[in-house]
């Protein structure tokens, strides 16, 4: 029997438990995972109209998956940096927190974990929002930023133009404001007590704290690019414009 063949006859619960990631590939397909846990992977392929195997090649894809290290981000030039951070926005908004919200919407609220469901449902809504705010808001702002001190670098504008974006606030003010966001999920973290369960948790809860605490690993690493990296590379950029702006104004 063929590896795709032994996995078409596999329950998704089994397939969920085994790889929790081939929930989040579930989702992508459109299925919760939660409501068909007795299912054949088989059966809920037709259901759908899905070809089990372009499914299976989604979950070997996702598995395979490597973000680039620090070492390689700090080669790259700001660019590179801002192209990456706007691609995990997009990410975090049309995969990572649709999945989460229909998790938390969607399980059922049932046994020891339906008060903490409950919960969750007024407070995640809550936490999106203001996170969308603050990916908006970086976008604006600090990517804007970047792109027209390159452009400045890059004799794009007139030395008044120039003059004028850079009286602006500064990268280092922007730094300092976006240190407020780094705790993020600080509340979501104590309404779960630390992402701590009891070994008698229903799969689809086991299933959603992983999800959770992936999500804030993410967060974690996707601040510790941008602080580490991003802002310094933006703040030299910054210094070499002024440099370069001054010494135009002695010239003239």
């Amino acid at each position: 029997m063929s590896e795709s063949a032994h996995l078409n006859k596999r329950s998704i619960g089994d397939l969920v438990r085994e790889n929790y990631v081939f929930a989040g590939v579930l989702h992508y397909f459109g299925i919760s995972f939660y409501r068909y846990e007795q299912k054949s992977l088989a059966e809920v392929c037709q259901q759908f109209r899905i070809n089990p195997q372009q499914l299976i090649q989604e979950l070997e894809n996702w598995a395979m998956r490597k973000e680039p290290s620090s070492e390689e981000f700090y080669l790259r030039p700001i660019e590179v940096l801002v192209a990456y951070l706007k691609k995990k926005h997009h990410f975090f908004l049309r995969h990572e927190l649709p999945f989460l919200s229909s998790m938390i919407d969607g399980i059922p609220a049932n046994g020891g974990y339906a008060d903490l469901l409950s919960d969750m449902k007024l407070v995640f809504p809550l936490f999106v929002d203001d996170f969308i705010h603050h990916i908006h808001e970086e976008e604006s702002t600090l990517f804007k930023r970047i792109k027209m001190l390159q452009e400045v670098e890059n004799n794009q504008y007139r030395l008044d133009e120039g003059l004028k974006i850079l009286s602006q606030p500064s990268i280092v003010n922007l730094a300092e404001e976006h240190e407020v966001h780094d705790d993020e999920m600080e509340g979501i973290r104590k309404l779960t007590n630390g992402y701590m369960l009891s070994e008698e948790a229903p799969m689809a809860i086991q299933v959603l704290y992983h999800e959770l605490q992936h999500f804030e690993n993410e967060l974690v690493i996707h601040a510790k690019i941008e602080n580490d990296l991003l802002f310094p590379k933006a703040i030299e950029l910054e210094k070499e414009v002024k440099r370069k702006l001054t010494n135009k104004i002695r010239l003239n």
